[in-house]
């Protein structure tokens, strides 16, 4: 490559030579440009007194195949107005031992792959890395708009494998991640008020959640005029844990001497909790010779998909109505797990029928959940929190006005 060219990457200074440390490593040897006077780093005047020079090291992008580094003269200037300082060299990144632009390289990366794999490819430490794009992060992720924030969606995810758990708050219009701590308790939370402030709180219309009583309580405390709405996603889910499953294993259980018609429902159980809409047409055909086998199976089924369509009612009148008929189906259904899924439900109708006024995209959260375990596993598990939530925050940076 040409010199002069590669004198192009380096401000102030030129290639004296170079030389080859190994098969892969190429050293180059930096001189000061006669031409053009050193600049103090305190107020940036140009100066020609020299009071030392010491050399460094560092690391720069990579050539090909081959790593780059450089030995920079780096001198101590005497400024008439800030005394002795260190001569002002753009591209050199503090006193870290990379350039600017290999810091802006390792920066491109590390959106795009876990660190570990960019330490590995880069030949750099680990630590390295985490705290490049720690700092990145923390120039990028900006704070919210709190004059927009109207609506919020909260959730809950696990941070460790030993039930520890953290929350997240989010803008429900603008999509923003707002705030995340440790912790799924009302001491938990209500930090995330506090910091909202009484001003913003009062403006707050309505809070989607899970049943999370917690959580439920600290919005009313600090909310007062907000609506409490339960999240779609999460009662379905719970629906087909407590119901679906528990209907599942005592039809099975029943099948004890029929071992062929034990094993196909103790099978179906992902047939019974997925929609319908997403099963391809072999699994519907399945579907509809397990229902028209099994009357409890059925009963639980069309009740799943009755329960969902509380959520879409017109009216919290609509809603209420279509409350008092599947409640008393559950009741009459002589199922047990069922009966008692809808008493422990009844004292949430307020949040179920509030759905009907306040069109809260249930989506937004399952979304979230799984971006999170996405950006979670590709670090196999981040034991720095702090950095965690910064990457979950950049991840999701809210729409535009």
């Amino acid at each position: 490559m040409d010199a002069s060219l590669l004198d192009l990457f380096w401000e102030g200074f030129e290639r004296e030579r170079y030389e080859q440390l190994d098969a892969r490593t190429l050293c180059l040897r930096l001189t000061p440009k006669s031409s053009q006077a050193p600049f103090c780093s305190g107020c940036g005047q140009s100066t020609l007194l020299i009071h030392d020079v010491s050399w460094r090291r560092v690391r720069e992008r990579d050539l090909f195949d081959y790593r780059v580094w450089l030995e920079v003269p780096v001198r101590r200037v005497r400024c008439l107005s800030c005394g002795t300082r260190r001569e002002q060299i753009r591209w050199l990144y503090g006193r870290r031992q990379l350039t600017q632009g290999m810091v802006s390289y390792v920066e491109a990366l590390v959106r795009l792959l876990p660190i570990k794999q960019v330490a590995e490819l880069l030949g750099l430490h680990w630590h390295t890395v985490k705290t490049i794009d720690r700092e990145r992060l923390s120039r990028e992720v900006k704070g919210p708009d709190l004059a927009r924030v109207r609506r919020l969606i909260m959730d809950e995810f696990a941070l460790f494998k030993d039930h520890r758990y953290a929350t997240v708050a989010i803008c429900a219009d603008t999509q923003q991640v707002l705030w995340i701590g440790e912790g799924r308790s009302r001491a938990a939370v209500r930090p995330f008020f506090e910091w909202l402030g009484k001003d913003v709180c009062r403006r707050i219309e309505a809070v989607a959640m899970d049943m999370n009583t917690a959580m439920d309580l600290e919005a009313q405390l600090h909310c007062p005029n907000a609506r409490i709405v339960y999240d779609l996603f999460h009662v379905v889910a719970k629906f087909g844990r407590e119901v679906i499953d528990r209907v599942r294993v005592d039809q099975a259980n029943q099948l004890r001497e029929d071992r062929a018609g034990r094993r196909v429902i103790k099978r179906s159980r992902w047939l019974l909790l997925r929609n319908r809409d997403t099963l391809s047409k072999e699994q519907s055909v399945k579907l509809d010779e397990l229902l028209a086998l099994n009357a409890p199976l059925t009963t639980v089924y069309l009740l799943k998909s009755q329960l969902k369509e509380l959520w879409y009612a017109p009216s919290e009148g609509e809603a209420r109505k279509r409350w008092k008929e599947w409640f008393q189906m559950a009741i009459d259904s002589g199922l047990k797990p069922l009966m008692t899924f809808a008493r422990r439900l009844h004292p949430y109708l307020e949040g179920i029928v509030a759905s009907a006024l306040y069109r809260l995209n249930t989506s937004v959260l399952e979304g979230t959940s799984n971006r999170i375990k996405v950006i979670k596993r590709m670090a196999f598990g981040y034991r720095d929190t702090d950095y965690f939530f910064l990457k979950i925050k950049a991840a999701f940076p809210g729409k535009a006005r």
